[in-house]
């Protein structure tokens, strides 16, 4: 789904749910969007229920939580297989996203985190038992993020 039915309304709606869904009252919301507070409510409904919303996350800082070891693994996987393998890869201790990847013959992308190098090997492990090879590794020292500006003319802020 595209821009399917996405109109400014709804890009402003989220944006800001991009910026902070925890602390943006629909009120706020209605604000930025210049529409009621239950115009925006619901507008965030219909966007769940259609899927362009599918969940809100608390976005961890793991090397201030104990984990400051993340590694980046690129992964092939039989293209025929990689698709329905996520579930699993996602299950393994210490894997927190998996990118199915559509170019290339690195075709999964998997995040990993823990307290030190000694918490990967196992995951590797369990990932070669899986039927995958590991094809690169990689050390990831910062990783920022900023909502989507094609949702609004505005400038985002970066969050971490």
């Amino acid at each position: 789904m595209a821009n399917d039915g996405i109109d400014d309304v709804d890009r402003t709606i989220l944006h800001a749910l991009q910026e902070d869904a925890r602390n943006l009252s629909s009120g706020d919301i209605a604000e930025r969007a210049g529409t009621s507070d239950s115009t925006v409510r619901k507008r965030i409904k219909r966007l769940e229920e259609r899927g362009v919303i599918k969940g809100y996350h608390a976005a961890i800082d793991y090397q201030n939580s104990g984990f400051p070891f993340k590694m980046l693994l690129f992964c092939t996987a039989p293209i025929p297989k990689r698709g329905e393998m996520i579930q699993d890869v996602l299950s393994i201790d210490g894997v927190v996203s998996v990118q199915e990847l559509v170019t290339g013959e690195k075709n999964l992308l998997i995040t990993v985190v823990g307290e030190n190098d000694d918490d990967v090997t196992p995951v590797a492990q369990e990932l070669l038992e899986l039927g995958l090879t590991v094809a690169d590794e990689v050390l990831v020292r910062t990783h920022k993020t900023t909502p989507f500006g094609g949702f609004t003319s505005e400038q985002p802020s970066t969050t971490e």
